[in-house]
């Protein structure tokens, strides 16, 4: 975060000496996101924050939400609209590789990052690591209910890395508490309505389950299933946790601060490093083949110390956001001025408008 911060302010001072001349992009970035969600929208924020820092970046952006045949129409679509080098989340493992061996094929470089994809076909990989965010959350619901309890979860969309290696990592910290049972492993897709139906569905058939706590493959999921539980409460409300910990208005750090969830799992957007290894790639500076961001858990005893960081990077990016808007808006200003010099409109009796030309 302090590191977001540093570049933010550097950008919100560079742009106050912008120069007043357009420049075509020097590299052309095509970012395909297989969905759009308040996770996204930060990083998308980022990735264009961050592209204002390098000089002559022009980001394109799709977004295929969750549809596997969009997002391959999506990354071809990219690919033939002359972009220097291809962004990539997957939606699934598997049905997306295609798409992404034509664009590396046809030597453009491609960066998946967030999640993986079953082909080799890649210049660069990064993302946090979705193994060690279940295990650490495992670990953390163990420690929380004494070794003793029973635990629901609700698994991510079906087909995601994220959602199989949370998972994974998830029962592989349950499997050390042998008096911690798993009662019940559903099947979501990463969005609130479902896991709120699914949640709801299962309470009805299994009245007599006591539930001690419910692990959410991401915070919109715990929120869904705590929604379900609400008719239940006080008597048999469980603890709810999840991940994301994303900031701002009902973000998992809000709601950790709020007791809404017991605890989140910080997953790191960081579209700064996105953008940053892009340059490398495209400069043909050594860069990382893999890598790993650092996360962090949220718990009551550090959200409202991580909510105060967060809404400040946020409050700095807004303001880089209008610098960057006004600095456009004077650039076109000073491009009209100078292009219509000289021009003279003259309106006939007719009403319509005709510029005329005068030499000075």
């Amino acid at each position: 975060m302090k590191r977001l911060l540093t570049i933010v302010t550097a950008l919100a001072l560079g742009l106050v000496f912008v120069g007043c001349t357009h420049k075509q992009a020097k590299y052309v970035i095509g970012i395909s996101q297989c969905s759009e969600d308040i996770w996204r929208d930060k990083q998308n924020a980022e990735l264009r924050m961050c592209a204002y820092f390098h000089d002559g970046v022009e980001l394109k952006f799709a977004a295929a939400y969750d549809s596997d045949e969009r997002q391959v129409q999506q990354i071809d679509s990219l690919v033939n609209s002359g972009i220097d080098l291809l962004v990539v989340a997957p939606n699934q493992v598997q049905t997306i590789s295609p798409a992404i061996d034509r664009a590396y094929d046809k030597g453009i470089p491609v960066i998946v990052f967030e999640r993986k994809t079953s082909s080799e076909k890649f210049t660069a990989f990064i993302s946090a690591d979705n193994y060690e965010m279940g295990r650490v959350m495992g670990e953390y619901i163990v420690a929380r209910l004494h070794g003793q309890g029973n635990v629901m979860e609700i698994k991510g969309l079906e087909g995601s890395s994220p959602s199989i290696e949370r998972h994974n990592g998830f029962m592989d910290a349950i499997k050390q508490a042998p008096g911690i049972q798993v009662v019940a492993s559903l099947q979501g897709d990463w969005t609130e309505p479902t896991a709120y139906e699914t949640t709801r569905q299962w309470l009805a058939n299994h009245q007599d389950v006591r539930i001690d706590l419910m692990f959410g493959a991401n915070d919109r999921t715990a929120m869904g299933a705590r929604k379900a539980f609400l008719p239940l409460a006080p008597r048999s409300m469980p603890l709810f946790c999840g991940i994301d910990g994303l900031p701002g208005e009902n973000g998992g750090i809000q709601l950790v601060r709020d007791s809404l969830l017991d605890a989140s799992y910080i997953y790191p957007t960081h579209g700064d490093q996105i953008i940053d290894l892009a340059i490398r790639i495209l400069e043909g500076k050594p860069y990382g083949k893999e890598t790993l961001l650092m996360s962090a858990l949220v718990t009551r005893d550090n959200a409202k110390v991580l909510l105060m960081e967060s809404e400040e990077i946020m409050r700095q990016a807004s303001q880089l956001d209008l610098l960057h808007s006004k600095a456009d808006s004077y650039l076109r200003d000073h491009f009209n001025r100078e292009y219509f010099k000289g021009q003279q409109t003259i309106v006939p009796k007719d009403g319509q408008k005709v510029t005329a030309v005068f030499k000075q």
